[in-house]
């Protein structure tokens, strides 16, 4: 370790403005798929099942949850660069099998890989990132990182409606995968430097107790951590839904691929954006009410979307829905890291992301289940209500932040 090191936002900027755009690109790939994949699935595979639609969304949750929880493990064991390299390596195959796939297995395989990468390249941008920021300006990290990522799978869900509606939903759109993994990777092996120095000069002066079980104590036993760590899991599970159902129940609105993709980007657009100020807001207040407020603005607004027909109101709806989830997402991340000892912090991260994640899984298939039993309206209803208990969940178990 050389005398030189530092924490701060001002003073690695350089570095920390590079991985921004490094996780705006890791965004950018999931943004290709947000808006057209329930019209890919039917037009190219006549894949009309709702569960068997959500069915990628359940393999992508599964294997980014599990990457996540091992990025976390082995970031201290391989260092941060290795492992966020490794994750764009694993994307490069991604829009080449999405653009050939014979078979909708194809397509489930893809976004396999797509999970691997997601949870290899995010998780690692955001460890280096807290690991340059020290404790001052976590929120505020992580509030830019999640506007890079958030933001870029807004503008690209956009933007993949609008090619889809006029050039077709494949292969065109997915040749913005092809240059969106090729330039992560060439910044990433070229430019990103590892930040494990700067964890281990942080972790000499930290007054967090070790856990004995990081996982377990992030899991259930620690208040703190596993009450963040429920909420980041239904956070994902209400968005697991919005990515599978809303496009559908758009589609029995008879909207065409540009107005889906309109309504569809909103959300991750305003969330990415909100992050920006709430970010910093989650290092000056109280986390405890940002988490209750975000998580329950989230529920009310999902059990009001079946009943909404009208374009303008559901923008509207879809841009208080990503406010809410920009109050929660920097605060989930900065709130864990300020609970744990930095030696432990890309483990707690990691475990967190797992579970969060997670929620893809669970609801995809409580989604998918539900719609194919029931109608898109129960399981987007059910979702909503499933949302504002994890609010009360919050409120009553986590001690104030």
């Amino acid at each position: 370790m050389t005398t030189t090191t530092q924490l701060g936002l001002k003073e690695n900027w350089k570095q920390f403005s590079l991985l921004v755009l490094v996780n705006a690109f890791v965004g950018g790939m999931v943004g290709i798929e947000r808006s057209i994949f329930p019209r890919f699935a039917e037009s190219v595979f006549s894949v009309s099942s709702y569960t068997a639609v959500l069915s990628f969304i359940a393999a992508f949750g599964i294997a980014k949850a599990i990457s996540n929880y091992y990025t976390g493990r082995l970031a201290n064991r391989f260092g941060r660069k290795k492992l966020l390299v490794f994750g764009w390596l694993v994307a490069l195959p991604i829009p080449f099998m999405l653009i050939h796939a014979p078979h909708w297995n194809w397509v489930v395989a893809a976004n396999v890989l797509l999970g691997i990468s997601q949870g290899f390249t995010w998780s690692s941008t955001v460890v280096m990132k807290i690991d340059l920021v020290g404790e001052k300006n976590r929120g505020l990290a992580m509030g830019l990182n999640e506007f890079a990522g958030y933001l870029a799978v807004g503008i690209f869900a956009l933007l993949t409606g609008w090619i889809a509606d006029h050039y077709g939903v494949t292969p065109y759109p997915f040749y913005l995968g092809i240059a969106i993994s090729v330039i992560g990777l060439l910044v990433s092996v070229l430019f990103i430097r590892d930040t494990s120095v700067h964890a281990a000069f942080e972790s000499k002066e930290s007054k967090q107790v070790l856990h004995k079980n990081s996982f377990w104590a992030t899991s259930i036993k620690d208040k703190t951590l596993s009450a963040v760590t429920q909420a980041g899991l239904v956070n994902n599970f209400n968005d697991g839904m919005i990515w599978g159902l809303l496009p559908a129940l758009l589609i029995t609105l008879a909207m065409n691929d540009s107005q889906i993709g309109l309504i569809a980007s909103v959300y991750p657009v305003v969330w990415g954006l909100g992050q920006l100020f709430t970010g910093r807001m989650a290092d000056l207040y109280n986390k405890k009410s940002m988490l209750f407020w975000g998580m329950l603005m989230q529920g009310v607004v999902i059990v009001l979307l079946p009943g909404t027909t009208s374009l303008v109101l559901l923008v509207l709806l879809n841009a208080i829905l990503g406010l809410g989830t920009a109050l929660v997402y920097p605060t989930f991340l900065a709130t864990i890291a300020g609970a744990t000892h930095p030696h432990q912090r890309a483990e707690s991260i990691g475990a967190f992301r797992f579970w969060r994640d997670m929620g893809y899984v669970f609801g995809a298939l409580f989604s998918g289940l539900v719609a194919d039993r029931y109608g898109i309206s129960a399981a987007i209803v059910g979702v909503g209500v499933i949302t504002i208990l994890s609010a009360l969940v919050i409120q009553f178990r986590m001690p104030q932040s």
